[in-house]
């Protein structure tokens, strides 16, 4: 960064600034970017064009937009990085040959007002069916149509099932509705992945919710005495495998294994991969198993008690912890969800 070429103190002022900001001369070259900047736009804005940043016409002339009067307006620019940052873009003339990018980032209003219509468009979908079944019932208790002690009995029980499947996916969407609006947002914290791993698997059979199937951990990692650290919510961490392991129990076969494997092939990052042995999922649903209700089968889904919503919680917490996921079905059922981790530095 070119300090020299730019006004005295602006580089201690714009680190207190709340929105990004860019300095670059009227070629479009960059001189001097503060933290925000660089978090909206990538790691590396050392010689590079403001254009090649933010690719508009606009900015490829600084002079001559500037001349037009184009710069009195803001445009609105999104990131093409996973988050698809939603930013609104202003720039001022300072001086001769110095230009202002203000970069104002509104992923959290975008992200609230899809989480909005999303809310209720879920709600009034999917809680339809389960509190028709209810009224449905009630209305036949009231009525006086159900007289011997074994059917009325037999109804209390479909309805103790639709309302606790209620439950579920209110609390299911509610969480998902957390995620997805705080996803733009990275933890500041440095956790040991092993850690949620672990826990997870030990309340898994120490609650007997392993369903007779063997859950297996592997460490393949050279040190296996490294803590392994990632910047993480240890509480969403802990969600992700709830949710990857529930979902492995529910589909795999009966009484077969389990695996957690932890794989690291360079130091900048690990991998986790969760494996079980279950129908073979067909190539064409794989990208769509995070979609938010989407089932394979809807009729075994139901029939175990899911949501649709565990792998959509699973993406969007990955999202906001800057990691990958990666689903493959073999043809011999092996499924496996690997999660790549960006490592902390040390």
């Amino acid at each position: 960064m070119k300090k020299s070429l730019i006004p005295s103190n602006i580089s201690n002022l714009s680190q207190l600034l709340e929105d990004g900001l860019v300095l670059c001369n009227k070629a479009g070259s960059v001189l001097y970017f503060n933290n925000l900047a660089k978090q909206y736009l990538g790691n590396i804005l050392n010689e590079k064009k403001i254009y090649e940043l933010i690719p508009t016409e606009e900015l490829k002339d600084l002079d001559k937009s500037h001349e037009k009067g184009i710069f009195n307006d803001q445009f609105n620019f999104q990131t093409e990085d996973v988050l698809k940052r939603s930013l609104i873009i202003k720039v001022k003339k300072i001086e001769d040959n110095l230009y202002g990018v203000l970069l104002l980032d509104m992923t959290l209003q975008r992200n609230l007002e899809k989480v909005r219509r999303d809310f209720v468009a879920n709600v009034s979908h999917e809680l339809r069916s389960p509190l028709t079944s209810l009224v449905g019932f009630i209305e036949t208790m009231l009525n006086g149509q159900v007289n011997d002690a074994e059917t009325q009995q037999k109804f209390l029980y479909i309805m103790d099932e639709e309302a606790k499947r209620m439950t579920r996916l209110i609390d299911d969407i509610l969480s998902l509705s957390k995620v997805e609006t705080e996803e733009h947002i990275s933890p500041n914290t440095s956790i040991s992945i092993l850690n949620p791993i672990q826990y997870v698997m030990s309340s898994i059979k120490e609650r007997g919710l392993s369903n007779n199937h063997n859950l297996i951990f592997e460490d393949t990692r050279l040190n296996i005495n490294d803590p392994c650290f990632v910047i993480g919510n240890i509480d969403e961490i802990n969600q992700v495998f709830v949710n990857l392991l529930e979902n492995a129990i529910k589909y795999s076969y009966k009484e077969t294994d389990i695996v957690v494997r932890i794989e690291q092939y360079n130091p900048k990052e690990v991998v986790i991969r969760v494996i079980n042995k279950g129908d073979v999922i067909p190539e064409k649903y794989l990208d769509r198993l995070t979609e938010r209700f989407f089932r394979v089968d809807k009729a075994r889904s139901r029939e175990l008690g899911g949501t649709g919503l565990g792998l959509a919680i699973v993406k969007h917490i990955l999202i906001r912890h800057r990691a990958v996921l990666n689903i493959t079905s073999k043809h011999d059922g092996v499924t496996t969800f690997s999660i790549i981790f960006p490592l902390s530095p040390k």
